[in-house]
């Protein structure tokens, strides 16, 4: 079955694409580079054995999605990640996010209504809940208003793939990740953030390779035990086979309901700080970090409740929060070898 994986090349995306290759998909990956390295081909080949179909694409390209999709007629199933997805930087430019998280949707989603059957799995994310009110979030929190347009591309991603499938071919379901953190223990693939990480465990792992002087926490007086923020980070290995067996629900025709929902974490939280702590742990160095003031968008804790995909998907996150952090470090450390 031939699977095509929207930013494939990405962080989540390539070992996503490592895990349906494992179980013996014939992917083709559609990314534009923005954010990614052709290199990673190259990680994916080293740990499969076998180099994905690839087309460089801009998927806010209207007319050359729909000429993809009259030319790979034949495929099974979507996985789609290609999205902006940092919080800060939607909030300094919304419009960016808006445009290419919420087009290139659309145009995907067009080429899927002209096949017979569509399976679509989204790549959606824990900010859909704002601030919740309960913890840990199960999939029945109500959605709060966006803190973040980020937040708020996937709260209007999901709204769009629930009314298009009420009335099209598609089966979809979403995926709302918690923190995905990590790398292959191969350390062949991992997290290649362009220009200054957006997300923690990057920024921690580049400071302690002395590429970056300290990091910085955003605020101490967060109502936590420690006074910093608290998040469900979940290794990215876990995250990808949740994506395989989300995947292979749908193409078995298990789903329930023409949109299922699940979240993605480990069901525990970790401050910023027990971050930092993990990664002193597995590298044996002391991390220089300061504390600065608060980040606009960020909330003050979200941790999942994973109840759902424990028992209706079959899926459990096995790797610890210093695994995932060792794995981290490997890669930074290979990468700048």
């Amino acid at each position: 079955m031939k699977i095509l994986v929207t930013g494939g090349l990405g962080f989540i995306g390539s070992h996503t694409v490592v895990e349906l290759q494992n179980e013996g998909f014939d992917v083709i990956i559609v990314d534009d580079l923005s954010n990614t390295s052709l290199k990673v081909l190259d990680g994916i080949d080293a740990i499969t054995g076998k180099i994905p179909a690839f087309e460089k694409l801009d998927l806010r390209d209207k007319n050359k999605v729909q000429d993809f999709f009259k030319r790979h007629h034949d495929i099974s199933g979507v996985i789609h990640f290609a999205a902006s997805k940092a919080v800060g930087e939607s909030v300094e430019n919304p419009l960016l996010y808006y445009e290419n998280n919420i087009n290139a949707l659309v145009y995907v989603l067009q080429g899927l209504q002209k096949m017979n059957e569509a399976n679509f799995i989204f790549s959606s994310s824990c900010t859909v809940y704002g601030q919740a009110e309960i913890m840990p979030i199960n999939e029945d929190a109500s959605i709060q208003t966006a803190m973040s347009p980020y937040g708020n591309t996937k709260q209007i991603g999901e709204e769009i793939i629930t009314d298009v499938a009420k009335v099209s071919n598609i089966n979809a379901i979403l995926l709302r990740y918690f923190n995905p953190i990590g790398a292959h223990p191969s350390a062949e693939i991992g997290e290649l953030p362009i220009g200054v990480p957006q997300n923690l465990v990057p920024f921690i792992t580049q400071t302690g390779f002395g590429l970056r002087k300290e990091l910085s926490v955003y605020g101490d007086d967060y109502p936590t035990p420690d006074g910093t923020a608290v998040r469900d980070y979940i290794h990215v290995v876990d995250l990808a086979k949740a994506h395989v067996i989300a995947l292979q629900r749908l193409l078995n025709k298990k789903n329930v309901t023409k949109v299922e929902t699940f979240n993605l974490g480990t069901g525990t939280g970790s401050s910023v700080l027990e971050v930092i702590k993990a990664f002193e742990k597995v590298s044996g160095q002391k991390l220089p970090y300061k504390t600065v003031a608060r980040r606009e968008g960020d909330i003050t804790s979200a941790y999942a409740n994973t109840d759902k995909a424990n028992t209706v998907l079959g899926w459990k996150a096995q790797s610890t929060l210093e695994e995932a952090m060792a794995s981290a470090w490997k890669w930074e450390q290979k990468i700048r070898s």
